[in-house]
């Protein structure tokens, strides 16, 4: 019997690069006016998972990501380092989904695969920085979950040990299967592409993109990254899209930090008096 792997990944927009056209009037992100990018925190993930793919034989890893038809370079991405599978989750209905509504999606997709015994992720995507998708995801399959991974110090084919990257220190947390993860940006970076499969899945493509291209289909269907949309799934409509997310977008904003003069201060009762007038006259401290 196989070892489960699930892989959560996203294609984020490249919030290095925000500009006025970033988000639209219904206050979802503009993701076609900024380069399209694998998540950081994701290729931590892909990398644990390919690891424990290395302690246990006949270990399937899944990479599954949840977007517009263009997700699917990730995936590719994904089966380059090592993965044994991909699946695209898309469909207009899913457009504007904020974290309550994509981890009920992405909990779907997990639940059409069977038998999984561990699904893991990044903590965040840069482009919300809310921590919250995995959690939720694990709520909804009614699993253990372990958050902040940074390292896998013990694992067999019945429990995992996880050193976690807390704000103070570490924490050793062992959870038996199944279970999700989510992987701190302090774990190991993710390998590079391997030449070898770069050859042989860069002609793997999703039915959508073979449409969208005019392709010729493939027959063999094993070479070919599975694609489902909502009706494949059984998904509630009305959990779904902007209906199904109870969380707006207002405002966008391009933060850049620009370091200005610096003042020498000692611990005076002077000159910590001055320091705590110059916060509360810009506003960084209230009075």
């Amino acid at each position: 019997m196989n070892f489960n792997i699930i892989v959560l990944i996203k294609q984020v927009p490249d919030t290095r690069n925000v500009g006025k056209d970033a988000m639209k009037s219904d206050g979802t992100v503009n993701r076609t006016a900024l380069p399209a990018i694998f998540n950081p925190e994701d290729l931590n993930a892909l990398e644990m998972a390919l690891r424990i793919k290395e302690q246990i034989p006949n270990t399937v890893v899944t990479a599954i990501t949840m977007g517009p038809v263009r997700a699917a370079d990730i995936l590719r991405e994904a089966l380059y380092r090592g993965a044994d599978k991909a699946v695209l989750v898309t469909d207009k209905k899913f457009a504007g989904s904020d974290t309550l509504a994509t981890s009920y999606i992405l909990s779907l997709a997990i639940k059409k695969i069977g038998r999984v015994n561990l699904v893991i992720g990044g903590r965040q995507a840069i482009d919300g920085d809310t921590a919250q998708v995995g959690p939720q995801v694990a709520e909804k399959l009614n699993i253990p979950q372990i958050t902040y991974a940074e390292e896998v110090v013990k694992v067999t084919n019945d429990n995992i040990q996880i050193k976690r990257r807390l704000e103070r220190g570490v924490e050793l947390v062992e959870v038996a299967y199944p279970c999700l993860i989510t992987v701190h940006s302090s774990a190991p970076p993710c390998r590079f592409k391997n030449a070898k499969k770069v050859m042989k899945y860069k002609k793997y493509y999703t039915v959508s993109e073979q449409q969208n291209e005019n392709m010729n289909c493939i027959s063999i269907l094993d070479r070919v990254i599975e694609e489902w949309n909502a009706s494949d799934m059984n998904a509630n409509m009305e959990m779904l899209g902007l209906s199904g997310s109870p969380t707006k977008v207002k405002k966008i904003d391009n933060i850049v930090l620009v370091q200005k003069d610096n003042k020498l201060l000692t611990a005076s009762e002077y000159d910590i008096a001055l320091l705590m007038e110059d916060l509360s006259n810009n506003h960084l401290l209230g009075k």
